[in-house]
């Protein structure tokens, strides 16, 4: 049997599959699946012709729009039917046509989506990639598997991440760019192969980073990657001069941790 709070209102034409549970407030529309393992939390809004399977937790006040399927299976040539998971949090908008996978269970079976993001239409996240809060996919973004997406990251139209890749909080990647390699927060990636462009300096002026701050995390970003030695060798070389910039810290600690790709740099993505 399924749960479904009194207060949702679900169209006579839509499909709920027994064992689903609906919060209060859902609306769902016109031929909208909800598959029985699936959980709609408060003001979930399907609309027409949307689609949530697998078992997937659907956060408050998420919106889905027609054509997209949230919820399926990994597109993964190892996943042999396992039951996986997807969680996407409260108040993510999945626009026309976007595509998001649960895991696999080689590993953990978890797709795990934050809070307040947009997903345009057709952009794509694939099985086990961890999304973290107030990201922005624009449309046809592809993420491939395992692919972490920290905060307030912009992915412009068309971008390409490959796999395991990592994107640093706050870091910006332009249209119909390839990420082959990881991006550091607060940076800037456009073309293909993606260079490292320099800093987001518009969307740190945006969260309110002093300007005199931005001039600090400018000559460390000059450091790391103009300096004589390797990037993580610059970058350990210079942890002590700004241990009082969380900014910069964060870039060094991200720097500094274990990755299955190389860091993207001015000069291409190249292992340091």
């Amino acid at each position: 049997m399924s749960t479904v709070a009194a207060s949702a209102r679900i169209h006579p034409m839509a499909v709920v599959e027994d064992g689903a549970v609906i919060g209060e407030n859902v609306t769902i529309g016109p031929f909208a699946y909800v598959g029985p393992k699936v959980t709609l939390h408060d003001d979930v809004h399907l609309h027409p012709h949307s689609i949530v399977t697998g078992r997937t937790e659907l956060g408050k006040g998420s919106k889905v729009f027609p054509m997209a399927v949230i919820g399926g299976d990994p597109q993964s040539i190892h996943h042999a039917g396992e039951e996986t998971t997807l969680t996407i949090g409260e108040n993510c908008t999945m626009r026309e046509g976007v595509t998001i996978n649960t895991g696999t269970s080689d590993f953990g079976g978890k797709t795990i989506v934050g809070n307040n993001n947009l997903f345009l239409a057709n952009s794509h996240v694939a099985h086990d990639c961890r999304v973290g809060n107030n990201v922005i996919m624009s449309n046809n973004v592809m993420l491939a598997g395992h692919v972490t997406i920290e905060d307030r990251v912009i992915l412009g139209g068309g971008c390409a991440v490959h796999q395991f890749t990592r994107v640093g909080r706050q870091a910006f990647v332009g249209g119909l760019s390839a990420v082959s390699y990881d991006v550091i927060p607060y940076g800037m990636l456009n073309g293909n192969p993606g260079l490292l462009g320099g800093l987001n300096v518009v969307g740190m002026t945006r969260a309110g980073i002093d300007r005199a701050v931005i001039h600090i995390v400018r000559r460390a970003y000059k450091a790391i990657f103009e300096g004589a030695n390797s990037v993580r060798d610059n970058a350990a070389a210079i942890r002590a001069e700004y241990a009082d910039c969380p900014q910069v810290v964060e870039i060094l600690d991200f720097i500094a941790a274990e990755s299955d790709r190389a860091l993207s740099s001015p000069t291409r993505g190249q292992k340091g």
